[in-house]
């Protein structure tokens, strides 16, 4: 017996009519016309195998990754160095071939890696809970509003117009069934304005740590104004190694996108993303959350807790749909965190904010440049230009230097990694200058 049963075409057609739509094509119909082929593939019928791996591999080396270039693009995913042990760890077949367990005492090795990571997310926020991660950073910001609508039964959120834009548009567009609204808090010389205390109809408010324009918020200042309103944070992690933890500033969410602990960039996924909370909210938030605890013989042990809480078991009243939540991609932040140490993630970000602080330096000096803030920042920061900054990208990528994400068509964020050297960022300078003469 074949192993394989193709669908036919009536079935296709019986599918089809079962979910409301007339063709495949229907099913894309979200996607842009300019990102679809609308053609099939330019590769003759009948060719071998090889050659076909060859006209693949051609069309493959057409694409451009960090390695290729000097790279300053950042604007949420970063150019950061991996070290070995993390491919050595993860590509043991025991992390590597896992799905989720449902008789999850069994996996006490995947338990205690749960555990491991919520412990280290934790100190790192300085809050008292975490889940086991989430898919990635603006999927997290969604759920923390979820968390806030359903907690303090209110529907209005703050959001700094420096969020990150997608976990703007991620809060905008899973929050549109809740009935909630979604009004901006304005930003001046690049911090969040929220000068009197918020009404009694807020949820959450919502600002990024550092900010989207790379902005360090005044997190504690804001707090002071949260009212009965939950304050979510989304952080980068790595600079918290820096930065006050967001538990220390009043805040009762703290979320972000993962990909900068041991995550290559990956032509953008798959990463993770973490979520921590106060313990008041430790029933509602979102994911698996792993305890320990001790077995008969009094021998530590691990086990998922909570899980009352998750679609296996209770569907209809689950507090999210995570289930696997990019478990590996986790396992490599909290690798690449016992990695670098409490004085390693401290020595990291003091390097991060002084190669910042001479590459802001450098290129603010140049003509035609100009800060588009003057606040203090840690490994990003924006500029704005005197020329359109798409085609400032397009020029100094043509001379093998990306120098950052056009968010505006004058606005520029240049990101700073630990494999930005000075002399990467001198280079930089130069095509810039050329860029803007």
């Amino acid at each position: 017996m074949s192993r394989y049963t193709s669908a036919t075409e009536t079935d296709r057609q019986e599918m089809l009519a079962a979910i409301g739509v007339e063709s495949i094509d229907d099913l894309f119909a979200d996607v842009p016309e300019g990102v679809r082929l609308g053609r099939p593939l330019d590769i003759a019928p009948g060719k071998p195998e090889q050659e076909v791996f060859a006209r693949l591999r051609d069309l493959a080396a057409k694409n451009v990754s960090a390695e290729d270039e000097i790279s300053f693009l950042g604007a949420g995913m970063y150019d950061h160095y991996v070290p070995a042990l993390i491919d050595s760890i993860l590509s043991r077949s025991e992390f590597l071939t896992p799905y989720t367990p449902y008789q999850p005492e069994i996996s006490q090795g995947g338990l205690q890696v749960m555990f491991e990571y919520q412990t280290a997310i934790s100190e790192l926020t300085g809050l008292p809970v975490s889940n086991a991660s989430v898919y990635e950073g603006p999927s997290a910001v969604a759920a923390a509003g979820w968390l806030a609508h359903t907690h303090t039964k209110k529907t209005k959120f703050l959001v700094s117009e420096s969020l990150h834009p997608h976990s703007l548009e991620t809060l905008a567009t899973t929050s549109a069934g809740w009935g909630t609204t979604i009004e901006m808090l304005p930003v001046v010389n690049g911090l969040t304005q929220l000068d009197e205390v918020v009404g009694d109809d807020v949820a959450a408010i919502f600002v990024g740590q550092p900010n989207f324009h790379g902005a360090i918020e005044d997190i504690a200042a804001l707090s002071q104004f949260k009212g009965s309103a939950l304050l979510v944070v989304q952080a980068d992690p790595l600079t918290l190694g820096v930065l006050r933890s967001p538990g220390e500033d009043g805040v009762d969410i703290c979320v972000g996108e993962g990909q900068t602990l041991g995550n290559r960039l990956d032509f953008g996924g798959p990463s993770f993303g973490f979520f921590a909370a106060s313990q008041a909210l430790l029933r509602r938030m979102p994911g698996r959350i792993a305890g320990e605890t001790t077995d008969v013989d009094g021998r530590r042990g691990f086990v998922l807790t909570l899980q009352t809480r998750e679609q296996h078991i209770r569907r209809e009243k689950a507090t999210s749909n995570i289930c696997t939540a990019q478990a590996l991609n986790a396992l490599a932040g909290v690798i690449y965190l016992s990695w670098l140490g409490r004085e390693g993630l401290v020595e990291l970000g003091e390097l991060l904010v002084s190669r910042t602080h001479y590459a802001r330096e450098t290129l603010a000096a140049i003509d035609g440049v100009e800060l588009w803030h003057d606040q203090p920042v840690v490994r990003e920061f924006a500029l704005k230009l005197s020329k359109n900054a798409h085609e400032v990208v397009e020029f100094c990528s043509a001379r093998g230097v990306n120098p950052g994400f056009a968010f505006d068509d004058n606005g520029l964020l240049v990101a700073i990694t630990e494999q930005r050297s000075k002399a990467d960022i001198d280079r930089l300078a130069e095509v810039l200058k050329e860029a803007l003469a």
